[in-house]
């Protein structure tokens, strides 16, 4: 017999064209000799769908969906991922599809309740097993953190099950294949049985599904491994009962993944939300170089608009390494002078600024002169301001509310300095298009003469470790100094932090690519007293 998976792009809401994508992967299925096919979690609606869940019509119209889609699905099972409303409790639910008709519904066992997630939230929590039988094989489904925990798939095995189906929503973060690897085989070991893992691909919002869904036999060997970032229908023979080595795709891993994961959350993010295009401040550094290649990696050169806004303060070389790398992707690109608008801006608020002296205000009228002028382009086109400040600048408040924040998408929102730099250096090895000297010159934003971005900050590979120390691992001040970092550095950069925390809030969503960005799972007071110690 076969299994088919199907690894899908799922839009939140779009239950038509969701279905439809749904039930064209069921014919082709079909045509391959599928028994099985297994989607994603939440498959039919998307993931997540958060406040939609609070909604009654939501459930109406996902039952309605549901209904409709098992009407098509006839000569093979079909396993789709929907939200299900039961009395007044509400499941994050599964169910079998066979001969125009449900069969069966399994509900969630195990809610997460963290980093990304809120299930507990909106979902009731289940309590049974689930089994179907096709050619005498007892098939357990489970959905995604059920297999993460043992009361779930312990359930199946009792109740008969030879096989896990599990149905995934599992958003990416670098290393998290690894880390699904050693679960499932954790799992295995528990139970003794195989896993067909199915999980699904494509960007929502802040969250980027990877795909890669995998099987495992009952010894925890890898069988099949399918690719990452791209929908798949992917293949699973079983004969006499064992699993039959199938396709063992490579996966990216390191700046590769890293890279695929940028694209993938900037394409769904233009395209699911019906944008034209993207534009962007191009200023001959690298942050706003390697957010200029991975938006034309992701959409093409045609949707892709680049705006060079030099000052005073601008260096010759920055525009002509501009200059450069638009003629290199072929991108629409233009220059305009903010001179002029400094000038008056400095002109009406002397009267006010008189006898103070210049500091970052000047510095940041800049950069909100810039942010003014892409905003501008993009109410007139319709085209989204990508912006371009790394994670390194977030976590510290180097951005400029209403400058260099001002846009839709932050797509290295999630990417510390440090990874910037290697990101750039692989983009370079697959095509040269960055020049060389944005890669090799000291990083500046260029508010005033000579500036480096050093010269109020550690070093970016300290600081950036000490970053990912406090946010990402939770580590204590103490904790860190303990690594060897100098406690002046590290007391510094935690105060940023926590200053910073009002930018954050006002910062456009951006992919995320760590196990723990600024967005859903950071969720700290802007006014607080907290101090913390050793």
């Amino acid at each position: 017999m076969k299994i088919a998976i199907a690894q899908i792009n799922c839009t939140v809401g779009d239950l038509a064209g969701n279905s439809a994508k749904i039930a064209d992967y069921v014919q082709r299925a079909k045509e391959q000799g599928a028994d099985i096919l297994l989607t994603p979690e939440l498959s039919l609606c998307g993931y997540p769908p958060e406040d939609l869940l609070l909604r009654d019509g939501f459930y109406f119209a996902c039952d309605k969906a549901l209904r409709e889609l098992a009407k098509q699905v006839h000569g093979i099972t079909l396993i789709v991922g929907h939200p299900d409303k039961v009395g007044d409790r509400c499941y994050n639910a599964a169910s079998a599809l066979r001969g125009g008709e449900i069969i069966v519904t399994y509900h969630k066992h195990s809610l997460p309740n963290h980093s990304v997630f809120d299930e507990e939230r909106y979902f009731a929590r289940g309590n049974q097993p689930c089994l179907i039988e096709m050619d005498g094989i007892k098939f357990g489904i489970i959905i995604c953190a059920d297999i993460w925990h043992e009361h779930a798939a312990d359930l199946a095995k009792e109740a008969g099950a030879e096989i896990l189906l599990v149905l995934n929503a599992s958003p990416y973060h670098f290393n998290k294949q690894a880390t699904r690897y050693d679960t499932i085989r954790e799992r295995i070991g528990d139970t003794g049985l195989a896993v067909v893992y199915a999980n699904m691909v494509g960007g929502q919002d802040e969250l980027v599904f990877d795909g890669a869904s995998f099987v495992m036999d009952k010894n925890g060997s890898l069988t099949h491994q399918f690719p990452a970032f791209d929908e798949v229908l992917g293949m699973v023979e079983i004969v006499n009962g064992k699993l039959i080595l199938g396709t063992l795709a490579n996966v990216d891993k390191d700046e590769g993944s890293i890279y695929r994961a940028l694209c993938l959350g900037v394409r769904d993010y233009i395209q699911k939300n019906k944008f034209p295009g993207v534009l962007l401040g191009l200023s001959g550094g690298i942050d706003s170089a390697l957010t200029l290649a991975v938006a034309v990696d992701a959409l093409g050169p045609d949707k892709v608009r680049a705006v060079m806004m030099p000052s005073p303060y601008t260096a010759q070389m920055s525009i002509d390494d501009s200059r450069e790398m638009v003629k290199l992707l072929g991108v629409c690109y233009e220059e305009l002078n903010i001179l002029p608008a400094f000038s008056a801006l400095e002109s009406t608020l002397s009267p006010l600024f008189k006898g103070l002296p210049s500091d970052t205000t000047e510095e940041n009228l800049q950069a909100r002169i810039r942010g003014t002028l892409l905003m501008a382009l993009s109410n007139k086109t319709g085209s989204l301001v990508l912006t371009t400040g790394n994670k390194s600048e977030m976590t510290v408040g180097y951005a400029t509310l209403y400058g260099d924040m001002a846009g839709g998408f932050a797509v290295l929102k999630d990417v510390s300095k440090t990874w910037v730099y290697r990101l750039s250096n692989y983009r370079n090895s697959m095509g040269r298009v960055i020049p060389e000297r944005i890669i090799t010159r000291p990083p500046s934003a260029e508010l005033k003469p000579g500036q480096t971005d050093q010269d109020n900050l550690p070093p970016y590979d300290i600081l950036d470790a000490i970053m990912a120390g406090y946010v990402e691992q939770n580590l204590s001040i103490g904790e860190i100094i303990a690594e060897g970092y100098a406690e002046a550095d590290v007391m510094r950069v935690v105060k940023l932090i926590r200053i910073a925390e009002y930018k954050r809030r006002q910062a456009p969503v951006g992919v995320r690519i760590t196990d723990r960005g600024f967005g859903k799972d950071w969720r700290y007071p802007i006014t607080v007293r907290y101090q913390d110690d050793f």
